[in-house]
């Protein structure tokens, strides 16, 4: 694939709309989440439906992803991105005005997952603009638009409180048109975007082995991160007995400090290597999975999930400084290849967690499922670095070699 041949010279512009971007997409995209305690008590939904409810946005984010990603490199992402922001209309009119019953629901929440598809949009608009040595960083800022998590579990509870769930469903409609004119005003497409080429040349980088673990890693960093961030209100009700303001809070805390970290994520991965500081998150989110697992009271539990979500919020930063260095040309169908299966762990997580509790009671079990996969996303990755030339890299200087034959 041919890339026209200019240098980019940094967009900060475009790196602020990209930002604002996947902030407003996020914050919708995690909106049931948020307003779940007060949806499942108007609808009287069970724990396994409970779960669902919440992962459906991320299921359907994480097929639109590829979609996007798709679109993005072949038509620009400004262009792509303002089609997004105006679609998200549809699903929070829907929420506002209409009474819903359970598959209703689900249905506002697939067209709600549109939102999440911003990822292969925005980071790639951003990362365009930037060059390789700055993309830990970058990247980092672009996606730390995940701060939306933030402010669904903050604002949302006690919004609903006051309006009622649907009634937030059509007061987010105003910010989203905010978002919507700076976008249009400030994002610009990077004259170093590639030249558009066949559907079989973008999905070419399917065949290449090192896209699947990184899709692997990141099902668990930002699975991680966005599963927790939609679940945590219902888990801390139920488990916990905390109202919704108060679950809501604990988990906006969490996610802050998720969504913060991730560009210092970056920032560290540029100075130590991705390989490095994603072993090390891997290794403790397992332990704080199997420490969670035993459900401790409530303050203890409440450090671990704040620390895991924040070691979360790290490890995105550190598989998305590796990700645009193996697949430069290709960054667009790449970041929505690897965005798409962190939405898939993000659907696991709560469904998970969700399944396990409607059928032993105890969300125990589900818990240490979680540690037993990060510890063995652990071992993968240290026997990627040990046995395949591509995962070995300079520690000062963190850049994955060329592509060998495979």
């Amino acid at each position: 694939m041919q890339t026209r041949p200019t240098t980019p010279k940094g967009s900060p512009g475009t790196l602020f709309a990209s930002f604002l971007h996947f902030d407003m997409c996020f914050t919708m995209w995690v909106l049931l989440g948020a307003l779940g305690i007060y949806i499942t008590k108007d609808l009287r939904l069970n724990a396994a439906q409970q779960g669902l409810m919440v992962a459906i946005p991320t299921l359907s984010g994480a097929f639109f992803r590829i979609i996007f990603g798709l679109l993005s490199d072949r038509f620009g992402g400004k262009r792509v991105g303002v089609g997004m922001l105006l679609f998200l209309f549809i699903p929070l009119l829907l929420g506002w005005l209409v009474k819903v019953n359970f598959p209703a629901i689900l249905g506002i929440g697939l067209m709600l997952g549109v939102a999440g598809a911003s990822f292969s949009v925005a980071l790639p608009l951003a990362s365009r603009w930037y060059t390789s040595e700055r993309q830990g960083l970058v990247m980092g800022i672009a996606a730390a638009g995940n701060v939306g998590t933030v402010i669904s579990t903050f604002f949302g509870p006690r919004l609903a409180t006051s309006y009622g769930w649907h009634g937030v469903m059509g007061l987010v409609m105003i910010p989203l048109a905010v978002v919507l004119l700076i976008f249009v005003l400030l994002a610009k497409d990077s004259p170093n975007r590639p030249a558009p080429s066949s559907i079989g040349q973008y999905l070419a980088i399917m065949r290449r082995g090192d896209l699947w673990w990184f899709c692997l890693f990141y099902s668990i960093t930002f699975g991680g991160f966005v599963g927790l961030g939609t679940f945590l209100p219902i888990f801390l009700h139920n488990q916990y007995a905390l109202n919704p303001v108060s679950a809501g809070s604990l988990t906006a805390l969490a996610a802050f400090l998720g969504s913060t970290l991730r560009p210092v994520g970056g920032y560290i991965a540029d100075r130590v290597g991705g390989v490095r500081s994603l072993s090390i998150v891997l290794g403790a989110v397992a332990v704080l999975y199997a420490t969670t697992s035993f459900l401790p009271p409530l303050g203890v539990m409440s450090v671990l999930l704040v620390a895991g979500v924040a070691l979360l919020g790290t490890g995105n930063g550190a598989v998305f400084q590796l990700v645009p260095q193996r697949f430069r040309a290709e960054i667009g169908v790449a970041t929505g290849i690897v965005g798409a299966f962190g939405g898939f762990g993000g659907f696991f997580l709560p469904t998970l967690l969700g399944s396990v509790k409607q059928l032993s009671g105890s969300y125990g079990i589900g818990l240490a499922v979680l540690a037993c996969i990060a510890f063995t996303a652990l071992i993968v990755l240290r026997l990627l670095v040990t046995f395949r030339e591509t995962w070995r890299f300079s520690w000062k200087v963190p850049v994955l070699t060329p592509a060998i034959s495979e």
